[in-house]
């Protein structure tokens, strides 16, 4: 491991110490293993994919009232105080505020290989049953219902009405979860988000099955 990397863990690790756990040192290390993974089969920048990975949730905006800037200049304020080139700040920060789900709901205006891989490094994080734990994880954290047959499943059409939803965490798998599958970027990714995939459908039916008394 070199310096820089090296000394991002450790800011890292100390600055998501008291973190909800969906978002904490254990999910930042389980991005980086899956975009270490991607890059064996893709041509990228692999610096910038690490300190992206990395950084990706320092500041996540749903635990700093929505405000999508602070992660960035958090990272970027830390990785200036690497002398990093201005060029791969830029590119970091970059990553950090267009790779989430709710940005792909507006409009995006940036794009690189580097952003595809951790992306799917992410989303990956997000589904199977790592998925199912941080799903329940964070509604709980929310104090969310887990489920409500009465409240209908929504499809948001801009991330602003998708940030500030309230709904019950299984209506999540519908309006988010099920449809990272088809929005992995990378052919490694894709071949993994199958069986997560195929999981989840399979831990909904057995939930759905259980809460009307079927099995």
């Amino acid at each position: 491991m070199n310096k820089i990397i090296e000394s991002t863990v450790a800011f890292v690790q100390d600055r998501l110490k008291f973190a909800e756990s969906g978002h904490d040192w254990s999910h930042i290390q389980r991005v980086w293993n899956n975009t270490k993974l991607i890059l064996q089969t893709e041509e990228a920048d692999y610096q910038i994919c690490e300190l992206a990975a990395l950084l990706h949730d320092i500041a996540d905006s749903k635990f700093h009232d929505g405000d999508e800037s602070i992660g960035p200049r958090v990272a970027g304020e830390f990785l200036s105080s690497l002398d990093l080139d201005k060029e791969v700040i830029d590119h970091v920060q970059k990553i950090i505020l267009n790779m989430s789900f709710k940005a792909s709901l507006g409009e995006i205006a940036f794009h690189s290989k580097e952003l595809e891989i951790v992306q799917d490094a992410d989303r990956l994080d997000a589904i199977g049953a790592i998925g199912v734990a941080r799903a329940f994880n964070y509604g709980g954290h929310k104090n969310r219902e887990m489920y409500n047959p009465n409240i209908a499943v929504q499809e948001y059409q801009d991330k602003e009405s998708y940030k500030h939803s309230e709904a019950p965490t299984i209506n999540h798998f519908h309006e988010k979860l099920l449809l990272l599958k088809d929005k992995m970027n990378t052919k490694a990714a894709q071949a993994i988000a199958e069986k997560r995939h195929e999981f989840m459908l399979s831990f909904l039916d057995e939930f759905y099955a259980e809460w009307e008394g079927k099995r």
